[in-house]
């Protein structure tokens, strides 16, 4: 036997990987049981995906976590792209250390006192809290996970291409999104995909964000499993597991098209 494989290191896998994903599995099993008893097997059914659906508190905040998902995610991405592009590109200026600190700070601050200091600023400002304070506080802490992946693809990028595209005449617009952004959309891709990951599982900061009518699925979930956990509920995980998973897959499919297209334009342009 390979002592890389080595029958502890096949153990150690195993029991890491059913420590991370077996609970996972059976909220995903237990969504089709047929009993109201999460933890007893009645049955195959798929009748309390039709009642989660007609619980209109659970639509109603799945509702608020998707627009506020999307709309930070798109938020985050441009702003985090930008931020990548000036920490890269820009390697002198004014403040550097500081605008550093500032985007990447949400990486290591908890998220109590990310939620907190938010929630002092809206109270500051007089911003009445609901879906808008999430949105923003959302976008203030997934920006720097879009510039952390950005930026690792911008420090490999070369820089040659843009400057090819510029001594043609394209000005410096055109030439990023002609040139750099189709280079580095597989890492854009990714850091959307993240940012709306991050908002769809927050619970911690939207608490401190949220109001009235702004109340989010994580919230939701969070208020009712403190009274004991419903099908309607694993339902509804499994369904978020589904949307995410999907998106994971989507994103990966297009990724590995992007670079096999990228492959077979180079082999094109060494043949001719």
């Amino acid at each position: 036997m390979n002592p890389t494989w080595s029958r502890f290191n096949i153990t150690s896998v195993v029991l890491g990987f059913a420590f991370l994903y077996l609970p996972i599995v059976l909220l995903v099993v237990f969504s089709f049981n047929a009993s109201r008893l999460v933890t007893v097997w009645g049955g195959f059914s798929i009748k309390w995906y039709g009642e989660l659906f007609r619980n209109q508190g659970l639509m109603d905040a799945a509702w608020v976590t998707l627009r506020v998902g999307v709309i930070s995610a798109t938020v985050a991405t441009v702003l985090g792209t930008l931020a990548a592009l000036a920490l890269t590109r820009y390697t002198r200026f004014r403040g550097r250390v500081l605008f550093s600190g500032m985007v990447f700070a949400p990486l290591v601050m908890p998220e109590v006192i990310t939620g907190l200091s938010l929630l002092l600023l809206f109270v500051a400002i007089d911003l009445d809290r609901g879906f808008l304070t999430v949105t923003l506080a959302h976008i203030t802490f997934s920006m720097c996970f879009v510039a952390v992946v950005v930026q690792s693809r911008l420090m490999s990028f070369d820089r040659s291409l843009e400057e090819a595209a510029m001594d043609l005449g394209a000005p410096p617009v055109k030439t990023f999104f002609q040139v750099t952004l189709p280079v580095i959309a597989p890492a854009v891709v990714s850091g959307w995909m993240l940012a709306f990951t991050l908002s769809l599982d927050d619970l911690v900061i939207a608490s401190f964000a949220s109001g009235p009518g702004a109340t989010t699925l994580p919230m939701k979930i969070y208020s009712q499993v403190r009274l004991g956990v419903t099908p309607e509920i694993n339902a509804a995980c499994t369904l978020m597991i589904g949307i995410v998973a999907a998106g994971v897959l989507a994103a990966s499919i297009v990724n590995k098209r992007r670079e096999a297209q990228r492959q077979r334009d180079a082999q094109a342009a060494l043949r001719a």
